[in-house]
């Protein structure tokens, strides 16, 4: 059966590759709203800026300086100093003791894919920032790209942890391996978190149907919720969010042994309810010039803000 909104996030995932239509989108008259409602600014101070607003209304933060698939080595160091500076500049603020504010960071971005030495570049520049982090009194996530990078990020991962134990892991329940991926992960003081996926991946490895991705998402989220470990429960989905808590009653979880976690500029008053029932609620906040694949992406995930998108794009808000 044809699935309208599957074939729509099929299409936007697309766009978010193609460098012709992010050429014109980024020099379209794009309304400052758009950008603005789902990442915080372009430098590290509109960053420390948004998350000092969360921390004020109760709410933790994770900070993603956006970029990946880098393929200049010049670029992954860039990547990986500007990181260390956000940190310092976190600390400084007072934002950043039992990890209130944390960041988040694809290996991609940091030269995993170079072709010489990739994956010992990507390592020791995550390494640098999960040190920095460390000294700042704050953790890491390491964010999972598309299912090609899966075992190699969850090497990396493996590494950090020797050192870095609190380094947080992410899953996507659109695969299908990640349920058997939560088992391993499911242990004492592992922090992972739970999200749907935002790549186009095939059949062969990953579910396709809505419903399938929900139905793998709840296996898995009662994987985590049954371990030892931390979850963290990345999902704007009312049923979700439902199943989540009452997960975590069942299994006798206190509230600080799990969190909740929602995408920048996506249901801030959801966000605030949860925060305000006691919650542990968690922001992922994006920041820097590459937005562009990355609000793609997003409206992939939620169709119903593509037309707000293409609306603000074309300038006819």
């Amino acid at each position: 059966m044809f699935d309208p909104s599957a074939a729509l996030r099929q299409g936007m995932i697309g766009l978010s590759k193609n460098t012709k239509v992010r050429d014109v989108v980024e020099k379209a008259p794009v309304s400052k709203d758009v950008v603005k409602r789902f990442v915080a600014g372009t430098g590290t101070a509109d960053a420390v800026s948004a998350v000092r607003e969360l921390d004020g209304h109760g709410k933790l933060a994770t900070l993603d300086f956006l970029g990946e698939d880098t393929l200049d080595k010049a670029q992954a160091i860039h990547t990986r100093d500007t990181y260390l500076d956000l940190l310092a500049d976190l600390a400084d603020a007072g934002l950043t003791d039992g990890g209130r504010v944390e960041v988040s960071l694809k290996l991609s971005a940091l030269g995993q894919a170079l072709p010489q030495d990739g994956k010992k570049i990507s390592l020791d520049f995550a390494r640098s920032i999960c040190e920095a982090a460390a000294i700042a009194g704050t953790t890491v996530t390491l964010d999972m790209e598309d299912h090609t990078t899966t075992d190699a990020t969850l090497e990396s991962l493996a590494e950090l942890r020797k050192d870095f134990p609190t380094t947080g892991a992410v899953l996507q329940a659109y695969l299908k391996r990640t349920e058997a991926d939560c088992r391993d992960l499911a242990t004492e003081g592992s922090r992972v978190r739970l999200c749907k996926g935002a790549y186009s991946e095939p059949a062969s490895v990953a579910f396709q149907d809505k419903g399938e991705v929900d139905m793998n998402y709840v296996k898995c989220l009662r994987v985590l919720m049954e371990g030892k470990g931390y979850p963290m429960v990345a999902s704007h989905d009312p049923r979700i969010i439902e199943i989540a808590g009452s997960l975590a009653d069942k299994n006798l979880r206190a509230a600080d042994s799990f969190e909740y976690q929602m995408l920048y500029g996506i249901r801030p008053k959801e966000q605030q309810r949860l925060a305000d029932a006691g919650n542990r609620m968690r922001v992922y906040v994006p920041y820097g010039d590459e937005w562009y694949g990355y609000l793609v992406r997003r409206m992939a995930e939620r169709p119903a803000n593509t037309m707000f998108f293409l609306r603000a794009v074309t300038g006819k808000r």
